[in-house]
């Protein structure tokens, strides 16, 4: 069946099998002394129709009058990394294995639905561990996998439970740095301009912050680098950006903005003007402690300001990873930064409008002074553009016909045309990226999920997991004791719509040796294929036949065609020499 890669011949290969053995059958067929998994050999020689197959049989739950039969964690335990490999192997299948992960009743109970995720072993390794299934699924960077609803549920509930809190008290050094530098560096520092006897206390308290940025967070900062960078190259973990290859943690957006913290801060440290007046005489000729103003000092200020400014550009892209914590505010992030290639090719377009009416309003030879070379020129456009162009360059156009011309030109093309293209742009980019970013706001939160775990204690992890009672059986329905593993909600009965019945039950005998009955629904499926087949078949064969016919009918009007042209040819050339006889008897 797997060879053929039919899904029909492996559902009759396995009806015979006790229902207590039938999972095992499709799992681990031995061999001599090697253990073979046919839904393995399935996925890697491709055979996706059989591979489906086995996953639609081991994740239906099935039942008699004593238990309920499910794959679920037989196939973990035979395979732990099923996950790893239907992503990385079998992509196709992945929707077909996280729809048998979920169970929806097809009954209301007040409005309501009951449905049970059974994603104990997505949550929970054999180890007791957090298991890497989800972070197999970060690796897949799919939006829509992540956005199933098993997925998505696991992703919000060890999110909400435990991440949250690890990753805000990870966050809490950020904040804690981020907030010191802004108090040195754009609050208390604009009071100790004034150099008055008086603000001996500002000054100290803003060298005592910068010493705790530049000796205290600096450090750190660096070290966190060094560290990782170490670990690429042991490992020899690199990847080529254009012409260089660099480690792999500087691929990520949030780590080579780290790195230029790094460097700025390195940076301001050598450059910081209080450092450079120790010791030496203000500018007003009076010995303050600390302060900003003295002949070195006044040096290095400018350029101190400007890696500073940076530098709190920096802070503020390392703090926008706290838009996690809402996925509206982070899809509106992540779909900002994806249209930003349409912004971008909207600036390239406006560059080259610049340069063009530029151009050609500098080769007028007006006596304007606005438009009197390219430069200028190209400035004033650009003004006008933006809303700076003061009354006073537009009404010096009037007396140049030409050059009002051009300018009405250049408004009409880039004022109305381009920014309309623009946000026309923009909206269909958004339309187009805003279910996909929904995805990625999840992959980014599971993402954050996955480096988190590590710091949360191992008993407030065993809690977490005791929480859930994942190894007390489920309900599904009043009465009616399900299998452990799941975990069992009330959602809207309007949410997912289920109309049938979900879990196959059969009468008859209970023994665990006896196979179930034959799944008549699936039979009927497999009956109606293998007659479309059929139908199909008889169809391809008449068409064949059909377009034989015609071929061999054109061959035969061609062929008939031939033969009077070729008898008129005998024809002319015996009249020709019956002529030439008769001519010459004469």
């Amino acid at each position: 069946a797997i060879n053929a890669n039919s899904g029909k011949m492996l559902r009759k290969a396995v009806v015979g099998a006790p229902r207590g053995q039938r999972a095992l059958w499709m799992l681990n067929v031995q061999v001599g002394t090697k253990a073979i998994s046919p839904l393995m050999c399935a996925i890697e020689t491709g055979a996706l129709d059989a591979g489906k197959a086995i996953i639609v049989d081991l994740l239906t739950i099935r039942a008699d009058r004593d238990r309920y039969y499910y794959g679920a964690d037989a196939l973990f335990q035979r395979h732990p990394d099923i996950v790893k490999r239907l992503c990385r192997e079998a992509p196709g299948l992945v929707p077909t294995f996280l729809n048998g992960l979920v169970w929806r009743s097809r009954l209301m109970e007040n409005g309501k639905r009951r449905v049970v995720y059974f994603a104990k072993h997505l949550i929970v390794n054999q180890d007791g561990e957090f298991a890497r299934a989800i972070e197999w699924i970060v690796q897949k960077r799919d939006p829509k996998v992540v956005c199933h609803p098993v997925v998505s549920y696991v992703i919000d509930l060890v999110w909400m439970k435990l991440a949250a809190t690890a990753f805000l008290y990870k966050k809490t050094w950020l904040l804690l740095t981020a907030t010191v530098f802004t108090m040195s560096q754009a609050v208390l520092n604009h009071g100790i301009h004034e150099e008055v006897t008086g603000n001996l206390g500002v000054r100290s308290t803003i060298l005592g912050m910068r010493g705790f940025i530049y000796m205290v967070s600096w450090p750190s900062l660096a070290m966190v680098h060094i560290k990782r960078g170490r670990q690429d190259i042991r490992s020899n973990n690199f990847v080529k950006l254009f012409w260089f290859k660099v480690p792999a943690h500087l691929v990520e957006f949030n780590s080579v903005a780290s790195l230029l913290l790094c460097i700025i801060l390195m940076v301001m440290l050598a450059l910081c003007p209080i450092l450079q007046c120790l010791g030496s005489v203000s500018t007003n000729g009076q010995h303050l402690l600390f302060t900003e103003r003295c002949e070195k000092g006044d040096k290095t200020l400018e350029i101190y300001s400007i890696f500073s400014m940076f530098g709190m550009l920096c802070y503020w892209v390392l703090l926008a990873d706290l838009s996690v914590f809402s996925n509206r505010v982070c899809a509106f992030l992540l779909i900002f930064g994806h249209v930003l290639s349409e912004v971008g090719l909207f600036l390239l377009s406006m560059v080259f409008f610049v340069l063009i009416f530029s151009t050609a309003a500098a080769a007028l030879k007006e006596e304007e002074g606005d438009f009197d070379s390219i430069e200028a020129a190209g400035r004033t456009l650009l003004q006008m553009f933006l809303g700076m162009a003061s009354s006073e360059q537009y009404s010096h156009l009037d007396h140049h016909p030409m050059l009002f011309a051009l300018v009405v030109s250049y408004c009409f093309v880039t004022g109305v045309y381009m920014v309309n293209l623009l946000i026309a742009q923009l909206s269909c980019a958004y339309k187009a990226t805003f279910q996909d970013m929904v995805g990625f706001a999840l992959l980014k939160r599971a993402a954050v999920c996955v480096s988190v775990m590590t710091a949360v204690p191992a008993r407030r992890w065993q809690r977490f997991v005791e929480s859930l009672r994942m190894d007390e059986p489920c309900e599904f329905g009043e009465g009616d004791i399900g299998m452990p593993g799941g975990i069992q909600l009330m959602e809207p009965a309007n949410a997912n719509i289920t109309t049938t019945e979900l879990i196959r039950r059969f009468g008859g005998s209970t023994s665990s040796s006896a196979p179930w009955p034959e799944d008549q629904a699936a039979a009927a499926a497999d009956d109606m294929d293998e007659r479309q087949d059929r139908l199909e078949r008889i169809l391809k064969a008449i068409l064949r036949k059909v377009a034989d016919g015609s071929a061999k009918r054109r061959g035969a009007s061609a062929g008939g065609s031939s033969f009077p042209s070729s008898a008129h040819t005998h024809n002319t050339s015996s009249s020709n020499d019956s002529s030439e006889h008769s001519g010459h008897d004469d």
